[in-house]
């Protein structure tokens, strides 16, 4: 099935690759509804942008587990670095992720070629006067025993840039994610269900305009019926050696 994405992807200059948790696994960062997935063993219901706002000991909770996280020192894998290949390598309009991990960041893809659709655990920002400290700032205060620290320029809630359900997506980022598709000449799909909305539309609209979908997953997605080419598997194995037949790196 390389094969036939490899023919489907061929001299197409502006690809848009969209990115789900199914590109991270490999990187020792679960997927959120599979087997082992987080909604597994979190109430996703729980995760809601009001209950940040109005819940002290929730905020305190949030601040505990990303700072404890062991998926802080998670490292990209070989499918993140192939993308940042990709567009190096002139192919890629752009890529638009739902992961929230900073692994795209991470590879050494430019920024001006990532969306992070729906925010970074790596970025904190305070919803009441838009000022954003530096991470490692945020964490030293809490290590110090700041267990809900505040914003030092207006007391507003601290929060890092992942949204919430219950929260717009950020306007800039959906701005730019609808102008790559708009511009975009094929879409590669890297582990996504396309089940969760807004964030879907983005590659089906690619479709929607008569261009191409390749999806590469672990398992089925929503829209298989509209791909040109299904590959079933893992992105560290795939994705690597499609963007060497592509750039005629192999």
């Amino acid at each position: 099935m390389i094969e036939r994405a490899v023919e489907v992807l061929s001299g197409r200059k502006r690809i848009l690759v969209f990115t789900g948790a199914g590109i991270s696994t490999e990187s020792g960062i679960p997927d959120f509804r599979g087997p082992q997935g987080i909604w597994k063993r979190f109430d996703p219901a729980d995760y809601t942008y009001d209950r940040y706002i109005a819940d002290p000991g929730f905020r305190r909770e949030s601040w505990g587990k990303r700072f404890r996280s062991p998926y802080l020192d998670a490292f990209p894998n070989d499918a993140h670095h192939a993308v940042t290949r990709l567009w190096e390598s002139g192919h890629l309009i752009g890529c638009v992720t739902q992961n929230v991990d900073g692994l795209h960041v991470a590879s050494g893809l430019a920024p001006e070629a990532l969306v992070e659709l729906h925010g970074t655990a790596n970025r904190i920002h305070c919803i009441s006067c838009g000022d954003e400290p530096e991470f490692g700032e945020i964490e030293q205060r809490w290590e110090s025993g700041e267990e809900d620290p505040a914003c030092h320029r207006c007391n507003g809630i601290l929060k890092t840039t992942i949204v919430y359900f219950g929260e717009d997506l950020p306007m800039d980022a959906t701005r730019r994610a609808w102008d790559m598709a708009e511009q975009a000449d094929a879409v590669l799909v890297i582990g996504s269900s396309l089940s969760v909305y807004p964030a879907a539309f983005v590659p089906l609209d690619v479709v929607d305009r008569g261009h191409p979908m390749v999806i590469i997953n672990r398992g089925k997605t929503d829209h298989d019926f509209r791909a040109a080419v299904l590959i079933d598997g893992t992105a560290g194995e795939i994705v690597p050696t499609l963007v060497d037949r592509l750039t005629g790196s192999e």
